[in-house]
């Protein structure tokens, strides 16, 4: 797999020097932001909110791709949702990409296992996508992770554990592109306690979400490794605060790091 953190500076680069491709960067943009929002699809004034897009712009970049299948509208909400010609595209590069075939047992595991709802996430670039989500038996639920949703590294469990593993010039440069989580995440997310936290999650194995996002809501993840040995998705749990208490989550950590391990080596004999 390519190395992600220089990916984004070829990609800022070409933003800047190829024709066009500021174009391609916003239309990209809109197309994760768009699959972020899953079935209920995503308002014009919300999508433009989050790519930084006059409205005027976003509605013609939404219609072009909507020309291309990329995006569809819906008549009666005029929510705009994942167009048919992605599901065509995804199904092709899933061949290369998706690792869910491997993973889906193991999730599945993990839920019925610790009774807690149970993902795997992939790092796309600086963020987090959540890829499987399997409901834990316990009646109450965290809904705050879904199939699409992408959180910033560092930010839920998943996107800590794997940020936590990298090599330590790859997230020093993740902290310098990225100088203003702190606002939007709020000051736990700021470099100072959130590097506190990478190194506790160096030092346990696993990270651990306490209701940072979400009041109550807690989260607890486990990188996977790719064959070099790179952190290219991470296993993670969510629930509600009482079922994350000192005397039950070293054994979901421990539970948690079982399953990691065996997916990634799952992937390291089967991804050649």
């Amino acid at each position: 797999m390519a190395d992600t953190g220089d990916s984004v500076h070829i990609m800022e680069h070409a933003s800047r020097s190829v024709p066009g491709a500021q174009a391609i960067a916003r239309a990209a943009s809109l197309l994760r932001l768009v699959t972020a929002a899953g079935e209920n699809g995503a308002s014009l004034a919300s999508l433009a909110h989050d790519a930084d897009l006059s409205r005027s712009t976003a509605h013609r970049l939404l219609g072009a791709l909507r020309m291309e299948g990329l995006v569809d509208r819906d008549e009666e909400t005029t929510r705009w949702m994942p167009g048919p010609e992605l599901f065509l595209m995804g199904t092709v590069a899933a061949a290369r990409y998706d690792v869910t075939a491997l993973a889906r047992d193991i999730v599945r595991s993990l839920a019925v296992k610790t009774e807690e709802s149970a993902f795997l996430s992939v790092r796309r670039g600086d963020e987090t996508v959540c890829l499987l989500r399997e409901e834990g038996s316990f009646p109450i639920r965290s809904f705050v992770l879904s199939e699409g949703v992408r959180f910033p590294l560092g930010v839920a469990s998943a996107g800590l554990a794997i940020l936590s593993f990298l090599p330590e010039h790859e997230a020093n440069a993740y902290f310098e592109r990225h100088p203003h989580l702190g606002e939007r995440w709020g000051r736990t997310h700021t470099r100072t306690p959130l590097r506190r936290r990478l190194a506790e999650t160096q030092e346990r194995g696993y990270a651990v979400n306490p209701g940072l996002i979400v009041e109550g809501s807690w989260g607890m993840g486990a990188a996977v490794f790719d064959r070099a040995g790179r952190p290219e998705w991470a296993l993670s749990l969510t629930g509600v605060e009482f079922r994350f208490g000192p005397d039950r989550s070293p054994q979901l950590g421990r539970t948690l790091l079982a399953h990691a391990h065996e997916l990634s080596t799952r992937i390291a004999n089967t991804r050649r």
